[in-house]
């Protein structure tokens, strides 16, 4: 159907309101920046300068230009400028910025409200002006852009129109800061050469307060962001220089602001240990499936064409038969040779189509680089580019988003093709959230590898900044200035630099005087000191990148069955762990326990007092007896704690009844612990602690002789039961606290009523002074109950350890977060500072001690010497390890010496595994197993010297620890301080104010000082109610 049908049709129409529409997709005001700066380097500009011109007849004072030495543009090239969305960039295998066909308008009129053109190409000279003012002011609602044109020589008007030229010309001389002819000539000699582009911005948006957004004036060589405070805003949203700096990841075209060159940076060329890593995935199909289909759409219509073409040749065929006139031949050779290039053009417009269908199937290859940012540390992140040109900057991913120092410093560079990634009109974002969000899921998978591969978290993250002068706790605070670090950064990172001739990226070699050197603007390739680079016809060097491999962790099916199994586990403990057990807080509560714990005859305690007591090995020695030992938990730790409860808060229990308590659950313990009190040798078995003046008679005399005992006047005497070795009774939910009271004929010191009871492995007797009925308690407490919750208490303080846990064979930080006391051991809850989320739970339960655990932090120590306990203990230790098995002194002399060997060997193992190093090569199993003869070649000489390093090791990351903390506190302080004052100031002034507020309301109100201020708005508010 011809156009002219169509004639009558509505119409959709542009009014001029639609440029400011436009403009607000930039929300980034750089961004419209440097919309116009992508435009230049798509002419293939290899110079721009961008810099203000002062007007003081403008709004805002001054006018923005940028002026470009690119191709340039004729008046048709020109024409297409003023045509939203048409571009001659778009094509899949651009590689150009520009694809939409909006940039100039739309940054532009995000800067001003108006701008003029300025264009020069084949020996033509073009001017555009395009103002919302002329709008404004005509009343014009259609967009109306004069595009007049001259003779680049003769300075002709270049028209078959002069009435339409002169229309356009006077547009310009009276809404364009230019006035005449010549003015307007003067621009197109400020482009140098027969070719270029100067666009002009002028009428620029202000902010409320009436000064433009843009600062010229505070940094001369700068334009920045006005109002914007450089504390805690990143350089680039600051300074358009550091924008512009960073604005291609492979810059050639040379920017200049203000006349001084920017020091364009190629980002991998700047980073501490760069890493490439190649990433391959079929994900990103959005945009190869829009070419496709758009690539099918002009296949069909192609084939359509041509089918049409090839049925009118072969009906003019038909139609003149035998007429071999030269003129019918003519005609039909015509005919058919057309139908020919419509199938030709078919023919490839389909093998294109092939080629993006197979395109779509293939993966996707992207490279992500990685380097570490020891210049500012503070700034870190990833710049995605697209096409070479920046969109995101400083996305955070991986373990970056956990906010800790894992992976801090860390920059990450990729660039994404269109292909793959289609960015927004703004050039800000991509439009496919979904695909994006992948690319910065794989960037973090990739970034938390490239972290393990540099080994900065194993040597030690903040020694590895103090290295770099990275001396404050702060980690915005920037490197220190001093020489030596300057120095330290510089020989990490070569200078490179680009010639101001031939473009070519250079890299200097390293020199102690080239620290803190300004090289100059013009900078070239023989000022090089490198002699094989010092030419501009030397090839450019490429950066060599070492190139890394993402290792996945792949699970085998026993390693999947073994993890199901453990959170089973966990699940299944939980209810244990939440149990409540009934306390016992009186008589009542305990004669609701099982009978063989709250009954047992009287007489069997006076019973037990007549028999003679069974004849005792000889004692061990000190170095056997006080060795500490660590017993199994027992199940009855709980009843422990509880019983323990009730036989202190309720007096009333009657003697003999406790007595045959504790004698039984003695008699259930006797499996791993024998008691080796004796007649004869009880001073060196127990160990008393008075303060002086106390006059206490001993306990041995006491316990050897129970008739002075019974022969002192006392109505509450108790009779001592002797502990049976061969007692075999079980109680599991006995109390294992036992008390045997002892009368002395000695007055107690009132000072001695406030003494406190304490636990110690093994059996100790604790002596208690009574003040009213001069009685010694000796409590003996069992490990078995007492210590586990002893242990349980103390393992609470192990909450904020940091810790490292083994997981699918790497080592991963973490800190402790919960206690629990399990059934044979303690365990943590380790929540990791970083974990792979798809392989690892952020959060896992482990058992203290157990070879996939270390400390990070020195533990404090487990078990305390005898020593170290205060006055009013009386001990009796005995011999006892961990893992033994069950050792009975015989009352034979020659075996004796066979067992203290055993348990000397036993000893030594329990110590060898508990301070065994890391990765020694002997692990704790065999140590378990090893026999007396593998002891003795054991390599100790090599296990101190590893246990050694690794304590000195430690030492050393808590100091450094420590003086970070202590320096963060200290600037904690000082901020806190600075804050309290801020706020008392703007206290005192509110409370001005409002004297001054009432007295304007009450002129006879007296206020002299903030308490009567306070006591009258008080007063106001009650009255008020």
């Amino acid at each position: 159907m011809a156009l002219a049908n169509y004639s009558s049709l509505n119409r959709a129409q542009l009014t001029f309101e639609y440029l400011h529409t436009n403009s607000t997709t930039h929300e980034f005001l750089f961004g419209a920046l440097a919309e116009l700066v992508d435009n230049a380097r798509d002419a293939d500009a290899t110079r721009i300068d961008i810099y203000p011109e002062q007007r003081d007849d403008l709004r805002g004072g001054f006018m923005l230009c940028f002026l470009d030495d690119g191709t340039g543009m004729d008046s048709n090239e020109a024409a297409s400028v003023i045509q939203f969305g048409k571009s001659a960039k778009r094509s899949p295998e651009s590689t150009q910025i520009g694809q939409y066909g909006n940039g100039l308008k739309s940054g532009s009129m995000r800067i001003g409200k108006d701008f003029i053109l300025f264009t020069k190409k084949d020996n033509t000279m073009t001017c555009l002006l395009l103002s919302r003012t002329f709008h404004e002011e005509e009343g014009i609602d259609e967009v109306i852009v004069p595009l007049p044109t001259w003779n680049a020589q003769s300075q002709e008007p270049v028209t078959d129109n002069m009435e339409k030229f002169a229309i356009e010309t006077e547009l310009i001389y009276k809404y364009s800061p230019f006035k005449s002819e010549q003015e307007v000539m003067e621009q197109f000699n400020k482009i140098c050469g027969e070719k270029g582009t100067l666009v002009i911005i002028f009428n620029l948006k202000l902010m409320d307060n009436g000064e433009p957004e843009l600062d010229v004036t505070s940094d001369p060589r700068d334009i920045q962001m006005a109002e914007t405070s450089p504390e805690g805003t990143k350089p680039e949203r600051r300074s358009f220089r550091a924008y512009a700096a960073v604005l291609y990841i492979d810059p050639r075209m040379r920017i200049f602001i203000n006349g001084h060159k920017v020091q364009t940076k190629r980002l991998s060329c700047c980073l501490y240990k760069p890493r490439m890593y190649k990433y391959t995935s079929n994900r990103f199909k959005t945009r190869a499936e829009q070419e496709v289909k758009k690539a099918e759409h002009m296949v069909r219509i192609a084939e359509e064409k041509a089918r049409e073409a090839e049925s009118k040749a072969r009906a003019l065929e038909l139609r003149l038969g035998g007429d071999l006139t030269r003129e019918s031949r003519v005609m039909l050779r015509q005919v058919q040779n057309s139908a020919i290039t419509m199938r030709r053009e078919a023919d490839v417009k389909r093998r294109i189509k092939d080629a993006k269908q197979r395109a779509l199937k293939e993966p996707k290859e992207l490279n992500f680089v990685f380097g570490v940012n020891i210049e500012q540390r503070e700034l870190d992140g990833m710049f995605i580019y697209n096409c070479s040109r920046l969109i995101k900057m400083y996305e955070k991913v991986g373990p970056q988003l956990e906010g800790g120092m894992a992976c801090g410093g860390v920059v990450g560079v990729v660039d994404v093709p269109y292909l793959v990634l289609e960015p927004t009109h703004n050039k800000q974002d991509f439009a496919d959230a979904k695909e994006y969000r992948h690319l910065l899921k794989a960037m973090g998978e990739h970034l938390a590898q490239y972290w393990k591969d540099v080994a900065i978290a194993q040597r030690g993250i903040i020694k590895f900044w103090d290295e770099f002068g990275y001396l404050s706790a702060n980690w915005n605070q920037p490197p220190s200035s001093e020489l030596r670090y300057k120095r330290r950064r510089a020989m990490e990172i070569p200078t490179t630099i680009q010639c101001d001739v031939c473009l070519k990226w250079r890299t200097l070699p390293f020199q102690l005087s080239s620290v803190e050197k300004n090289y100059p603007d013009s900078w070239v390739c023989s000022m090089n000191p490198d002699p094989e680079q010092d030419r501009c016809e030397a090839a450019e060097q490429k950066q060599k990148v070492p190139l890394g491999t993402l290792k996945k962790d792949l699970k085998s099916q026993e390693e999947k069955q073994k993890q199901l199994a453990e959170k089973i586990r966990q699940q299944q403990e939980k209810p244990e762990t939440l149990q409540k057990t009934t306390p016992v807080r009186s008589q009542a509560d305990l004669k609701k326990l099982p009978p063989e714990v709250t009954t047992q005859p009287a007489g069997e305690n006076t019973q037990s007092l007549t028999r003679p007591q069974r004849p005792r090995s000889p004692p061990l020695p000190d170095v056997i007896k006080n060795a500490p030992s660590r017993p199994p938990s027992s199940p009855l730790a709980k009843s422990t704690m509880q019983l323990k409860k009730s036989s202190s808060a309720s007096p009333n229990i009657s003697t003999p009844k406790l007595a045959s308590m504790l004698s039984r659950e003695e008699a259930s313990t006797s499996r791993t612990h024998q008691h080796t009190l004796t007649a004869g040798k009880s001073n060196s078995n127990l160990k008393t602690h008075a303060k002086p003046g106390t006059t206490t008679k001993p306990l041995s005399a006491a316990l050897q002789n129970p008739k002075s005992s019974r022969e002192t006047p006392s109505p509450k005497a108790a009779k001592v039961p002797a502990v049976k070795k061969s007692a075999t009774v079980k109680c599991p939910q006995a109390s294992t606290t036992r008390k045997r009271i002892l009368n002395t004929s000695e007055d107690e010191s009132e000072e001695e009523e406030e003494h406190k009871k304490k636990t110690k492995r093994g059996k100790s007797v604790a002596v208690k002074e009574e003040k009213d009925s001069s009685e010694v308690v000796v409590e003996l407490t069992d490990s078995a109950g007492e210590e586990e919750l002893a242990e349980l208490k103390k393992s609470q303080k192990d909450k904020g350890l940091h810790v490292e846990v083994r997981v699918n064979k790497e080592w991963f930080t973490g800190r402790v977060t919960a206690v629990e006391m399990g059934k044979h051991a303690v365990r943590w809850k380790v929540k990791f500072d970083y974990v792979p989320t798809d392989t690892t739970p952020r959060d896992r339960w482990v058992e203290k001690g157990s070879e996939d655990v270390r400390l990070m932090k020195p533990p404090s120590p487990e078990y305390q010497p005898p020593d170290t306990q205060q006055e009013e203990e009386v001990i009796v230790a005995e011999p006892s390890t961990s893992d033994c098995v069950r050792i009975e002194p015989d009352t034979t002399g020659p075996s004796s010496n066979h067992e203290t060997v055993d348990l000397l060997v036993q000893i030594l193992r329990n110590c060898l595994r508990y301070f065994l190093p890391p990765n020694f090569p002997i692990s704790k199993k065999e140590l378990s197993s090893m026999s007396s003869e593998g002891l003795l070649a054991f390599p100790l000489k090599e296990y101190f010297r590893q246990y050694e390093v690794g304590l000195q090791n430690l030492c050393n990351s808590y100091q450094t620890r420590a003086d970070a903390r202590a320096k963060a506190c200290e600037e904690n302080l000082r901020n806190s301080e600075r804050k309290l004052k801020e706020t008392e100031e703007k206290l005192q002034k509110l409370r001005t104010n409002i004297v001054a507020l009432l007295q304007k309301v009450q002129e006879d109100i007296d206020i002299n000082t903030d308490d009567e201020l306070d006591a009258y708005i008080e007063d106001l508010i009650t009255k008020g109610d």
